[in-house]
């Protein structure tokens, strides 16, 4: 049985008597958030350190465990990809911290070079999962933020299933084969009862400089249908923008007003 007094589910899950989510007693974590999107290349990693920094500037305390282990990014994205992980016990790990304060774990700093290939099976992928989440001195979080991986495989199971997840973010792109493989992560969600809080769409709209007028690239219409079909929330639309698009290169660093305003009516909803 799990340590119910570390685990953010305390009194709510209804499971403590067959839980075996293991939690380190030095952590106390308040909500643990899932952002995944079925599909690769829909900006999943880029979404969730956006959230972080918002999260960060609103002034909760907030960490980043990214689960993508044979591909991550969260280093780069978040400016740290020259950094490594240390432990001076032996058995728990320390998370690597941004200038901001946001910390963060991810299989990157544990390698010499953040080019070479994680080649791991399924298990040993699973277990580091619980690894990063049970012996990283997360310490006390307001939010735990979980970077998965695209597709509803091992890790989308392990953390669906190990971890006491608050709830699931579901990032999307306006066009329809999309929509269908993001769908995949909702009914594997759902099947396995966990909270959806809805859709973060990229890549949504361009802004025209000159008159400021949104335009689609993709019609509107097939996400209007998918999130009825689906039963789920629109939680912002973010646009294709330079800003966003340098993230990728540069890391999140300052955000404009703009940008500021989505990720704040998106956070919003999942307070």
């Amino acid at each position: 049985m799990g340590n119910c007094n570390s685990c953010p589910s305390k009194n709510n899950c209804g499971k403590q008597a067959t839980c075996t989510i293991e939690n380190n007693p030095n952590n106390k974590i308040k909500n643990i958030i899932g952002i995944m999107s079925g599909k690769g290349g829909v900006g999943k990693s880029t979404v969730t350190s956006l959230i972080a920094k918002k999260l960060n500037k609103e002034g909760y305390k907030v960490g980043i465990l990214d689960a993508d282990i044979t591909g991550p990014s969260i280093p780069r994205l978040m400016g740290l990809q020259n950094e490594r992980a240390l432990s001076n016990d032996g058995v728990n790990i320390y998370p690597v911290i941004s200038k901001d304060g946001i910390k963060t774990m991810s299989i990157n700093y544990m390698v010499g070079d953040e080019s070479q290939p994680v080649v791991f099976k399924g298990p040993l992928i699973s277990n580091t999962i619980k690894q990063f989440y049970k012996d990283v001195m997360w310490e006390e979080l307001d939010y735990l933020l979980i970077d998965m991986p695209p597709g509803t495989g091992d890790v989308a199971l392990t953390v669906m299933q190990s971890l006491p997840i608050t709830g699931m973010i579901m990032v999307s792109v306006p066009q329809d084969m999309i929509s269908m493989i993001v769908a995949k992560g909702v009914n594997m969600a759902r099947k396995l009862n966990v909270n959806i809080f809805g859709v973060v769409e990229n890549m949504s709209y361009i802004e025209c400089p000159d008159c400021n007028k949104k335009i689609k690239l993709f019609d509107g219409d097939d996400t209007e249908k998918f999130l009825s079909e689906m039963n789920l929330n629109l939680l912002g639309e973010l646009p294709m923008t330079r800003e966003i698009v340098e993230i990728t290169h540069n890391g999140v660093k300052n955000i404009s007003n703009e940008l500021n305003e989505i990720l704040g009516n998106i956070v919003e909803k999942i307070k």
